[in-house]
């Protein structure tokens, strides 16, 4: 096994080191929402505790402060996904409203009836519900990629399926129901040669691979801090800056103006003319925080060692009986989704967390995803950097002894 400072990271964490019912805290809930390190806590409350004021718009110190806290931790996102701007980051609530974003202003300028966007059958409901309200607004129509029993993409439909009515691709970078990694470089190839943007769901991806949107050529990328070690309530998205340059302001307010009158307004430069109103500091210096954080350990070894964590959880699973993996993809994160013959998945998470082991159980967010495997529900772990082999052993101990329970 690689070499990897688990127990150290594992340090960092502080939450990590309580007891649940009296059992150590087994925590594999991570494609929901990962947990903080002192590093991102320390960086927030420092904020608070000595530069805390409003942004952009003061001269005195602790504004001074704060604006550079907040642009500095910009300038790490850039880094992080290898823009080539910062102007290319928009901050906002999470990878849900950046697709929001995406749908109600670049889709709105650009989308008419009858034109079609094209996505995946293993989508988030962030992924499918803002393409549908758009849809209704415009008169276009939905279009939905088909998933093999793998849960892959059935790459040969998909590519069927884009036609000269096509006007925008979006697809998940990693499906936080079935762990699948997309071959979204091959999809944005297929989209660029006919001319269609494609707007990347990297909630998933982002925390566990290097993400790089220039190597990508993506023109939109979404992703959230609270599954990337960060604050939750903040998110980002990039996108090209002539598309960002081209696209209408998403919401009306302070800091994304330049002028204003009553008979019109001059929208501010990028990337504030998509950022309204007061921001969420402190929570972008946590995310800046969480991106030192990551650099510190390398995506490279944290996307290594998950991956054996993976493998390693995955073998265990395979030789328990009455255990299906739901996902078992080729290229996959570091998710486990699974279901228990007569046990239904709420009750595998009731019964796990009384032995201090915390899973999601339930639809993920992803019912067509349920749908198509017919399944009400999975239960789910999922791993991240600070997770442990003995971890994954006690979570198979612990899904052995309820199959004993539920005969």
């Amino acid at each position: 096994m690689t070499h990897f400072p688990v127990e150290k990271i594992r340090a960092d964490f502080p939450i990590l080191a309580q007891k649940i019912r009296g059992k150590d805290l087994v925590y594999l809930d991570n494609a929901a929402s990962c947990q903080k390190p002192n590093a991102v806590i320390d960086a927030i409350g420092d904020l608070y505790r000595n530069d805390y004021a409003n942004i952009h718009r003061g001269v005195h110190t602790l504004s001074v402060r704060s604006t550079d806290k907040f642009e500095g931790a910009r300038g790490k996102v850039r880094d992080f996904i290898n823009a080539a701007s910062e102007k290319e980051i928009v901050f906002v609530r999470g990878a849900t409203e950046a697709i929001n974003l995406v749908a109600q202003s670049y889709g709105r300028a650009n989308i008419r009836a009858g034109d079609e966007i094209l996505i995946t059958g293993m989508e988030h409901h962030s992924n499918i519900v803002p393409w549908q309200l758009l849809c209704e607004q415009t008169g276009a129509v939905l279009k939905v990629a088909p998933i093999n029993r793998k849960g892959e993409l059935i790459y040969e439909a998909f590519d069927a399926l884009l036609s000269e009515k096509t006007r925008l691709v979006a697809v998940a970078h990693m499906s936080n129901a079935l762990g699948t990694i997309n071959p979204v470089e091959k999809i944005i190839a297929a989209a660029h040669a006919r001319s269609v943007p494609v707007l990347l769901d990297g909630a998933q991806a982002a925390p566990h691979m290097k993400v790089d949107v220039k190597a990508l050529d993506c023109d939109f990328y979404a992703f959230s801090g609270h599954k990337l070690y960060g604050p939750s309530g903040i998110g980002v998205l990039y996108g090209k800056q002539a598309l960002l340059e081209a696209m209408p302001p998403y919401q009306g307010g302070g800091d994304m103006i330049r002028k204003v009158t009553f008979e019109k307004s001059d929208y501010n430069k990028l990337p504030y003319k998509f950022e309204a109103g007061t921001p969420s500091i402190a929570d972008v210096v946590g995310l800046g925080a969480a991106i030192d954080y990551l650099n510190a350990v390398g995506m490279e070894n944290v996307a290594a060692y998950e991956a054996e964590l993976l493998d390693y959880a995955t073998e265990r699973a395979r030789n328990i009986d009455g255990l299906t993996i739901i996902g078992e993809a080729a290229q996959k994160g570091a998710i486990l989704s699974f279901v228990l013959e007569n046990v239904h998945p709420h009750d595998i998470g009731t019964m796990l967390d009384s032995l201090g082991i915390a899973i999601r159980a339930g639809h993920h967010c992803a019912m067509p995803v349920m749908d198509f495997f017919e399944v009400p529900a999975t239960a789910r772990a999922s791993f991240a950097m600070y997770n442990t082999r003995a971890e994954i052993d006690v979570l198979m101990q612990g899904i052995e002894s309820l199959i004993k329970v539920f005969g």
